[in-house]
Formats: C-alpha cells, sequence, structure tokens
C-alpha cells in the first residue's frame, strides 16, 4: 500500500477545513448519532448495509486501547464493523490495538484541487432517478457479489446525502444519445468555504469519452463561483486516479484511515474503559 507524506505547514489549516466540513457532513447526513470521547458514530435504519452511512468516525483525541471494544458495542448489531480515523497522528496510535482486534487497515488520499479553475465542463445538475440505473449497473460491475439489496443500499443512499450540506447537487455529463455517461456528487458550504466532490464514475460503456472530466470541471467550476476556495475529493492511493487528478490540478494534503472487519471476527467486551 502507497504510505501518504505527512502533511506540511502549508497544508494544515486546509487540513482542518476538510476535517471540519467532513466531519459536519458526516454528522448531518446520519438519521441517528452516538458520541463519544474523541468521535462518534452515524446510523441510518434505512440503509443499514451501506457502511458508508453506518460507522465509527474520530475526529478528535480517543483512546486507542479502548476504541476496538467502543466500536463492538456501538456497531455490535451489524454485520460489519467500520471506523474512519481522520487525524493521521490519531490513526498511527490506533493501529496496533485495531490490528489485534482483526480490523484491516487502509487508507484514503485527500487531494485540494491546486490547479487555475476550469470553465465549466459542460455537465448539469441531475436527480436520482436519472442516476438510479446507470449507478446500479455500476455497483454491479464493482461489486460482481453483492447482494441485490446491498447494491439497493448503495444507490439509495444518495437521498440521505442530500441533508449532509448546505447545498448537494448530483451531476451528469450525458452521451449524444442523452444516457448519462458520467456522473459525481457535489458537496458545498459556501459559509465556510468548503466543497467536496465524491463518486466521480464513467459508465463502463463511455469509457475514454471526457466524460469524467467533463463532470470533475463543471464540479469545479460551481464550487468557485459558490465561493468555495477548498476545493477537495478523495482517492484511493493504489488506484490510477489519483494520478490522473494530479494531472487535473490536485495536490495530496493528508489522508483518513479506515479501519474495518467482519462483524463476526472477534467478540469485545461493551464495556466502555475511558
Amino acid at each position: 500500500m502507497t504510505t501518504p507524506t505527512p502533511a506540511s505547514g502549508a497544508h494544515r489549516a486546509e487540513l482542518r477545513r476538510v476535517h471540519g466540513f467532513l466531519s459536519a457532513f458526516h454528522r448531518r447526513q446520519a438519521a441517528r448519532t452516538v458520541g463519544f470521547p474523541g468521535g462518534f458514530a452515524v446510523f441510518d435504519d434505512a440503509y443499514a448495509l451501506s457502511r458508508g452511512n453506518n460507522h465509527v468516525l474520530v475526529d478528535g483525541e480517543t483512546g486507542p486501547e479502548a476504541l476496538p471494544a467502543r466500536i463492538e458495542a456501538l456497531m455490535g448489531h451489524l454485520p460489519y464493523r467500520h471506523a474512519y480515523v481522520l487525524r493521521e497522528e490519531v490513526a498511527a496510535a490506533c493501529r496496533e490495538p485495531m490490528a489485534r482486534a482483526g480490523y484491516r487497515h487502509s487508507v484514503t488520499l485527500l487531494m485540494r484541487h491546486k490547479g487555475p479553475v476550469p470553465a465549466h465542463g459542460g455537465a448539469r445538475e441531475t436527480d436520482l432517478d436519472a442516476l438510479r440505473g446507470p449507478v446500479t449497473a455500476s455497483w454491479r460491475r464493482i461489486a460482481p457479489h453483492a447482494s441485490a439489496a446491498h447494491v439497493r443500499d448503495l444507490v439509495e443512499r444518495r437521498t440521505a446525502r442530500r441533508r449532509g450540506a448546505e447545498d448537494v447537487r448530483f451531476l451528469a455529463s450525458r452521451d449524444a444519445d442523452g444516457a448519462v455517461a458520467g456522473w459525481a456528487d457535489l458537496y458545498l458550504d459556501p459559509a465556510g468555504g468548503v466543497a467536496q466532490i465524491e463518486d466521480l464514475v464513467t459508465d463502463g460503456d463511455h469509457l475514454g469519452r471526457g466524460h469524467a472530466g467533463a463532470v470533475l470541471d463543471t464540479a469545479l467550476h460551481l464550487a468557485a463561483g459558490a465561493g468555495c476556495a477548498t476545493r477537495f475529493l478523495t482517492a484511493d492511493p493504489d488506484d490510477w486516479p489519483h494520478r490522473w487528478y494530479a494531472r487535473r490540478g490536485f495536490e495530496t494534503i493528508g489522508a483518513v484511515s479506515c479501519f474495518e472487519r467482519d462483524g463476526t471476527a472477534r467478540a469485545f467486551a461493551s464495556r466502555d474503559d475511558t
């Protein structure tokens, strides 16, 4: 796994804004939250199979040794355990106790746009009805063994995302026949000056035709127009898109850690030790 370099001093202010945005988005999107020292858990029974809607998020200082048992107590009703840790120094302290508890660790890069704002790319705002078909087909391609119920939750959870930010838009690029060919979410917080671009995907039958670039340029143009000077997205460090984002003016400013395991891997006491 590629290891991101530590954040430089020039990036720390950006990271604080991005972390604040992510924490607020997860809280606002959730149907319910449960707080604990250093973080909170989010839940949405309407999308119970979506880890993006049911997880623990650590956004402050927490007890690393107590974290596995805390997650077990919070997520014991679900078939999986999933936790994000925003601050890299906190994640580093949590890695050993989480590994002992059977958790896999991975990171997602936080990439901030530093290049010039592109012209409008030609993508347009759309609704979930227009996205439902292509997004369903995309998930079936990406996760061929996922159940129909799981795919349904992954598709329909976009409804909950509308709660996550002050202004949430679904963008799509269409082919000459009007079919959705590429899409992404755009989350805007004009008051805080932060925007996130999420789930940038090209339909499998439309690869290599510029649709992802059209959607990305449109999102960046709209975000800048809304007064969001901090424009970011997330990327897998071990997959090729992060290099494509770098060529389009993005730079890595940090990383979010993810810890996950099957809920049946081990059992832990539910006592809160801190």
